[in-house]
């Protein structure tokens, strides 16, 4: 194997680093030990042999470019990988430590994921859980992520996807639109009625809505004079204050329809679902900070019909 990085640009790419996770050329020096003077040689090393630059520096700041941002997740995976091999074969992956970064959905995130991840780090403290929450598909392998949750698995035979669980659906409305509303006693009756629009990040159009109907799951495209993108919760939004009809899950107005704010419409054409998957690569050596996530989320998010770990369809 021909060797690609001297000793001097491994250490330049870690002052780098320190530099954008710092935001700051002298307290990155400062957590090296080293001086500013160097960090800064070490970033133009860099610079030169990328043949552009990494930074815009004022007087008062710096800040990545948008190289610079694409090329720091990349560098600080790699050597969050380095790290992780070095403890494995040391033996002090028993113990698990260093970063964790996983991209959720925003509501699966706010609702589901975050509110544990308190008692996670109580029971690892080791372990540094960086968060991304967007309802975008993003390559997470290529962007430094460890772990990603998706509603439903890519075509990526180089992934295990786990279902956490099966969230229920539900179409609610505020008592202020239902009582000048019109007749609403089946799906057949919400096309004379505000069905609140999301539009679906992997498509671009608009999601149907999911109903139980004669023992079979039905989906009807429904309209309405309200559209949202990108956070669902912007819907739910719409509906608390009289907008209309909304369908989403259950976990995010549960509350909401227990105080009343929003009513549940149309229960005997309940009970449908969708998944939502951990995916994370496929591999022997998983670092145990990883492998203990998983484990843990897995055991507090799985419902007991969940499908065993398995690779990803592909």
């Amino acid at each position: 194997m021909q060797r690609q990085f001297e000793d001097l640009l491994v250490g330049s790419i870690e002052l780098f680093c320190l530099a954008a996770e710092l935001e700051s050329f002298t307290a990155a020096a400062t957590a090296a030990s080293v001086t500013p003077a160097a960090v800064s040689r070490a970033v133009a090393r860099l610079e030169k042999r990328l043949g552009a630059r990494l930074f815009v520096r004022t007087t008062r700041q710096i800040r990545l470019t948008d190289l610079g941002r694409r090329y720091f997740e990349q560098c600080r995976h790699a050597l969050n990988q380095l790290v992780d091999a070095e403890r494995e074969a040391t033996g002090q992956q028993t113990i698990p430590a260093g970063v964790l970064r996983i991209s959720m959905p925003t509501p699966y995130g706010h609702y589901r994921v975050l509110p544990l991840l308190a008692e996670f780090r109580q029971r690892y403290p080791g372990v540094t859980v960086e968060t991304h929450l967007s309802n975008r598909n993003i390559d997470f392998v290529d962007e430094g992520f460890d772990l990603a949750i998706r509603g439903r698995a890519p075509q990526d035979s180089g992934l295990i996807a786990r279902k956490l669980e099966d969230a229920a659906l539900v179409a609610v409305a505020c008592p202020a639109y239902l009582e000048r509303a019109g007749k609403l006693d089946s799906p057949d009756d919400l096309i004379n009625h505000e069905c609140i629009q999301f539009e679906l990040p992997s498509s671009g159009r608009d999601i149907p809505w999911t109903f139980k109907h004669g023992g079979a799951t039905v989906e009807i495209m429904t309209r309405g004079g309200y559209g949202t993108s990108g956070d669902v919760l912007a819907g739910v939004t719409l509906a608390r204050h009289g907008a209309g009809i909304f369908q989403t899950y259950r976990f995010i107005v549960e509350k909401d329809i227990a105080d009343g704010t929003l009513r549940e419409v149309l229960v005997p054409y309940g009970g449908c679902s969708r998944p939502f998957i951990l995916l994370y690569p496929h591999g022997r050596h998983l670092s145990s900070r990883v492998r203990c996530f998983v484990d843990f989320l897995v055991q507090r998010l799985q419902s007991p019909t969940a499908d065993k770990e398995r690779p990803s369809a592909g």
